[in-house]
């Protein structure tokens, strides 16, 4: 199993940005947490950081035909972005959208993510934690998705 790991602007500054929000942890370090567990579980992640929505939006759709799901956090594009939410549907892959702090606790303006309307599902403000809860509920969807259509091929076959 393979997954894309996508992160929006602002992302590499973790562990500098606003501490209070974000807590100490940097990017790396949330990294090497998840690539921990994706090995005890045999699923390869492959990680993306970028300030500029173009490339987010090349980089989702590169992920038609290459990975089975994509773990995101658009950050501040969530709540702006139509061309990453269109992204994401048109490559229909099982995406999770993760977000570090509480976005329903922050300013009204964050308080909606257009991204979402894409997604498979959401996390919000579990701090870096969020990040394990999404690999865990991303290899359980694609595992999911797997099973279904594996019956699909046995049905069709019989």
């Amino acid at each position: 199993m393979k997954i894309a790991v996508i992160q929006g602007p602002n992302l590499n500054m973790l562990g500098v940005r606003e501490q209070h929000i974000y807590g100490p942890m940097t990017l790396d370090q949330i990294h090497e947490q998840m690539k921990a567990s994706a090995e005890q579980n045999q699923v390869e992640l492959e990680f993306f950081q970028s300030n500029l929505e173009g490339e987010i939006v090349d980089r989702i759709q590169e992920c038609l035909g290459t990975v089975d799901g994509i773990l995101i956090n658009p950050a501040a594009f969530s709540h702006t972005s139509i061309a990453i939410k269109d992204a994401i549907s048109a490559v229909n892959l099982p995406t999770v959208e993760v977000h570090i702090s509480n976005i329903y606790k922050r300013e009204e303006y964050r308080q909606k993510s257009i991204t979402a309307g894409a997604s498979t599902g959401v996390i919000t403000g579990f701090g870096p934690f969020g990040y394990h809860l999404g690999l865990i509920s991303l290899t359980q969807i694609i595992a999911e998705v797997k099973a279904v259509e594996a019956q699909k091929q046995a049905a069709q076959q019989a």
